[in-house]
C-alpha cells in the first residue's frame, strides 16, 4: 500500500473509486484495497466462525454457509490455526511423558513462557527482560501497585480516569484502602470537560502539573476501552516524571493495537491482557512490564518460587535469588495450556511488525469511518432518518482501530439486529456499540458488509 502512503483515508478511496470509475462507496473498492494488503495473507492463520456458527444469527436473514462479520478483536481475538496443534502436542507430551514435559519437549514447561517473551516485548516495544508473561492482567495490576504505590502523608493520591475499567477502579481502589487511606480523598479521578466524550491531553498534564506534589502514581489506560480513545502516553509520562510520579498503565486494549513503546516513553509499569487483540483465548496468561532503570530499586512485595533464578531455583534451600526486574514479580509456574494459544498468535505478530499493523489499520478503521460518516451523518433535512455519531476521536492519532458508535435508536435493537445478520461487535451500557476491524485478519471487504448489514439493522430498528 506505498502508493497511499501520506493520504489520508478518504483521499486514499477517492483515488482508487476513481481509477477504478466507480462510487467511494462501491464494493469495487474494498475488493481493490484488499488485493493492494500486503497483510492480506495473516488472515488465513486464524479461524474465522461463518454464520452459522454465531447463536444469535437469524438464517432467514442471512446465508449461514458465509464468514461472520468478525469486529470484536477488542473484546476477544479469533483463535489462532496453530492453537489446536500446540495444545495437541502438550497433551501428548503429558499423556507420554508425564513429569519429564517439564524440561523436555518443544516448550519446556518449566521455562515456557521464557521462550516467547521476546515476541511480546517486540509488540509493547520493550526489551525482552521488562516484560514477564504470568497470571492475569488484575492479578499483575496489584503486584505491580503493591510496589510503585508508597503513599505517604503528603504524597499518597492515584490519578486515573474517572470511567477507568472496573477492574482498573477497584484494583486502585483497594490498593489505597490497604495502606490505610481514604480512596474519596487519594483517588484522584479525571473527567473529560463538560459536552464532549474524550479527554484532552492539555488537560490531564495541567492536572498532573496542578496535583502532582500529592499524586504517586499516575495510573491511565492506553486505550480507553469505551470511547476507544488512545492516550498520549509519552506526553502523561513525562508529565508525571517532572512531578515526581510513577506513572503506570493499564495496556489491555492497546497492546497488539498500536504500536507501543514502553521502554523509550520510559513508562515505570504497565500490565495488559492477551486474549483481546493478542488472540490468546479467553481467560489468556496475562503481560507485565517494568522498566530496566528500576531493577535494581524497585521489588516487589511478595514473592514465590518462579521468581527465583532458573539456575539455582531447583537448589531447594530456601535462599532467595530473586530475578532482576519483572522477572522477580513471578510467583507460581505458568499453565502451560495457556502457554499455547498465545505462542501460536504471537508467531503471526512476528510475520510482520507493529508498525505494519498500524499502516493498514490506520487505513481500515479510516475507511469505516468514512462510510460511517457519508451513509449515517445526521441530517437535518431528513429530522427521522436513523443516524450514528461517532464518540471516538476523529484524530487517527488519538484512536486504535475500535470505533465506539452512538445511535438515534434504541441501541439494544440496533445491537440485536445486527446479530441476527452474523454480526459479532459488543455493546456497552449505556449507549455505545464498540466496532474494531482488526488489521490482522479483518478485510476492507469486511468493513464494507459490516456498513451494508449497518443499513438493513437501522432501516429494522427505525419500523
Amino acid at each position: 500500500m506505498d502508493q497511499f502512503v501520506g493520504l489520508t483515508p478518504r483521499e486514499t478511496v477517492e483515488k482508487v473509486s476513481s481509477s477504478l470509475g466507480c462510487s467511494p462507496t462501491s464494493a469495487e473498492v474494498a475488493a481493490h484495497l484488499d488485493k493492494q494488503d500486503p497483510l492480506r495473507a495473516l488472515r488465513g492463520e486464524f479461524l474465522l466462525p461463518t454464520v452459522a456458527d454465531l447463536p444469535p444469527s437469524d438464517l432467514s436473514k442471512v446465508k449461514g454457509s458465509q464468514e461472520c462479520i468478525y469486529m470484536v478483536g477488542n473484546s476477544l481475538g479469533l483463535q489462532p490455526k496453530k492453537a489446536r496443534k500446540y495444545l495437541e502436542e502438550e497433551m501428548e507430551n503429558w499423556a507420554k511423558m508425564g513429569v519429564h514435559g517439564h524440561v523436555l519437549g518443544p516448550r519446556p514447561w518449566a521455562w515456557a513462557e521464557n521462550t516467547i517473551e521476546e515476541l511480546m516485548a517486540n509488540v509493547v516495544g520493550a526489551k525482552t527482560e521488562e516484560v514477564a508473561l504470568m497470571n492475569g492482567l488484575t492479578v499483575n495490576l496489584h503486584l505491580l501497585l503493591l510496589s510503585f504505590y508508597k503513599p505517604t502523608a503528603t504524597r499518597h493520591k492515584i490519578l486515573l480516569e474517572d470511567k477507568a475499567f472496573p477492574s482498573d477502579h477497584y484494583a486502585v481502589e483497594s490498593q489505597i484502602r490497604l495502606r490505610g487511606f481514604d480512596p474519596q480523598k487519594s483517588m484522584l479521578l479525571i473527567s473529560p470537560r463538560p459536552g464532549e466524550e474524550t479527554l484532552r491531553t492539555e488537560d490531564i498534564v495541567r492536572r498532573i502539573e496542578e496535583e502532582g506534589d500529592s499524586i504517586a502514581v499516575v495510573m491511565f489506560s492506553g486505550v480507553q476501552y469505551y470511547t476507544g480513545q488512545l492516550f498520549n502516553m509519552a506526553a502523561i509520562t513525562e508529565a508525571g516524571h517532572r512531578k515526581g510520579c510513577f506513572v503506570g498503565f493499564d495496556c489491555a486494549h492497546a497492546a497488539g493495537n498500536v504500536e507501543l513503546k514502553l521502554h523509550d516513553w520510559g513508562v515505570d509499569f504497565a500490565c495488559w491482557c492477551s486474549y483481546k487483540y493478542i488472540n490468546s483465548g479467553a481467560g489468556g496468561i496475562a503481560g507485565a512490564f517494568i522498566h530496566e532503570k528500576h531493577n535494581d530499586t524497585v521489588k516487589p512485595a511478595l514473592v514465590g518460587w518462579w521468581g527465583h533464578d532458573l539456575k539455582t531455583r531447583f537448589r531447594m534451600n530456601n535462599v532467595l535469588d530473586l530475578q532482576p526486574g519483572v522477572s522477580g514479580f513471578r510467583l507460581s509456574n505458568q499453565p502451560i495450556l495457556l502457554v499455547c494459544p498465545l505462542q501460536a498468535s504471537l508467531e503471526v505478530f512476528n510475520m510482520t511488525s507493529m508498525q505494519e499493523l498500524r499502516r493498514k489499520s490506520l487505513l481500515l478503521t479510516g475507511y469505516l469511518e468514512f462510510l460511517i460518516l457519508h451513509y449515517f451523518r445526521e441530517d437535518a433535512s431528513q429530522p427521522h432518518k436513523a443516524h450514528v455519531r461517532i464518540i471516538t476521536p476523529s484524530d487517527p492519532q488519538q484512536r486504535g482501530c475500535q470505533l465506539s458508535l452512538c445511535f438515534s435508536v434504541p441501541i439494544s435493537t440496533v445491537f440485536q439486529e445486527m446479530e441476527k445478520r452474523g454480526v459479532a461487535c459488543d455493546m456497552r451500557e449505556p449507549s455505545v456499540l464498540r466496532i474494531a476491524p482488526v488489521p490482522l485478519y479483518n478485510s476492507f471487504t469486511d468493513v464494507h458488509r459490516f456498513i451494508e448489514t449497518l443499513r438493513d439493522a437501522l432501516t429494522a430498528s427505525s419500523t
